[in-house]
């Protein structure tokens, strides 16, 4: 820690400056936390004792780096939290979306371009503002990039409280916004945790569809569809299938029923507009893309990431979903020889569920 030049900053005046740079870098709020983690550390063993991570390995591999963050970047004192709203004014309504079985349902987050790139660049920046000011210091950025809890560390940096669902809400903004971090070695002032606002609703417990919030505060990802369409990279287990209905990447039920996101703010950033029409796309014209085109039309996007073959068996189980017709059978048979065997599986599974209804 720099002693002597920390005696010349006023730390106050920078976190107020912080908030201003980060609002014209497109920020919405900025939170500073300390790094005490001891409860969400706590929470996050019994968590990983009891499987839930499923198999998110590297949940379990990082051990106390991901609730102790100066084991993760030595001589972390503060992290900067930051809020950035994602969902897309433009979008077609997801409720319309999830009530048409012939369309495929993408996650409002995954609709545009990268979080990861958008958020990293943006902190990037925010940290060399702040170096322009006080002269070079320790940090490091975050964008769901490392193990970083990130949702505790923006709880106890007063930009929301952790609800239910497990997701982070704001009583004036909702939930629709992603999280990053810079860890640095500023002694700045910090904010005073959020309270909880959720009181006695469990709307987020009854719609879940695959009944992956297990209690208040407690998902188990094995379940969650965001899990089984994103980080699962096998078999999608038979007995869930059929309540994923058409989501083939994501899954926001629970973000959508939740009654403090109807004071959210769709985002006007051009970064987060929905790209080629994946907003409300047909499943059959998904299924038929080809890797090359998997690969043209996800660039630069976070859907990318689950690779052609997870795309494919995603699509498979909603079309196994959608009402019987010919066009859907036919669709789905096309792909019957496909040279993936996990591919196969579900493209087999699909047309089961068709021929049972026959």
């Amino acid at each position: 820690m720099h002693t002597a030049r920390n005696s010349k900053i006023d730390f106050i005046r920078l976190a107020a400056d912080i908030r201003t740079w980060a609002r014209e870098l497109g920020f919405q709020q900025i939170g500073i936390a300390d790094t005490e983690l001891d409860e969400a550390e706590a929470r996050l063993l019994n968590w990983l004792g009891r499987g839930r991570h499923g198999q998110m390995h590297y949940m379990a591999s990082h051990g106390t780096r991901r609730s102790r963050p100066p084991e993760l970047q030595p001589g972390t004192l503060r992290v900067i939290s930051a809020r950035l709203d994602y969902f897309p004014e433009d979008a077609v309504a997801a409720e319309t979306v999830l009530g048409n079985a012939r369309l495929g349902y993408i996650s409002r987050y995954a609709l545009g371009r990268d979080y990861h790139k958008v958020m990293r660049s943006r902190l990037q920046k925010l940290a060399e503002r702040i170096e322009t000011c006080v002269g070079p210091f320790q940090y490091r950025a975050f964008s769901d990039s490392a193990p970083v809890l990130e949702k505790a560390l923006a709880e106890k940096a007063g930009l929301g409280w952790i609800g239910k669902h497990t997701n982070l809400i704001d009583s004036r903004t909702g939930s629709w916004f992603f999280l990053g971090e810079i860890y640095t070695d500023l002694p700045l002032p910090v904010d005073t945790p959020s309270d909880n606002h959720c009181g006695q609703c469990h709307a987020c417990l009854d719609v879940c569809p695959t009944q992956a919030i297990v209690a208040p505060y407690e998902l188990d990802a094995r379940r969650c569809i965001s899990y089984l369409t994103i980080e699962l990279r096998g078999s999608i287990p038979m007995e869930l299938r059929p309540f994923i209905g058409n989501r083939i990447f994501g899954c926001d039920d629970c973000q959508l029923v939740c009654p403090w996101n109807r004071f959210a703010r769709p985002t006007q950033d051009a970064d987060f507009a929905p790209r080629h029409d994946l907003d409300a796309p047909e499943l059959i014209g998904l299924f038929s893309w080809s890797e090359a085109e998997f690969l043209k039309y996800t660039e630069g996007s976070a859907i990318r990431r689950i690779g052609y073959e997870c795309w494919l068996r995603n699509i498979a189980v909603a079309l196994g979903n959608a009402p019987t017709d010919e066009t859907i059978v036919h669709a789905l048979t096309s792909r019957r020889e496909h040279v993936s065997e996990i591919v196969r599986e579900h493209v087999q599974w699909a047309l089961a569920r068709h021929r049972d209804r026959c």
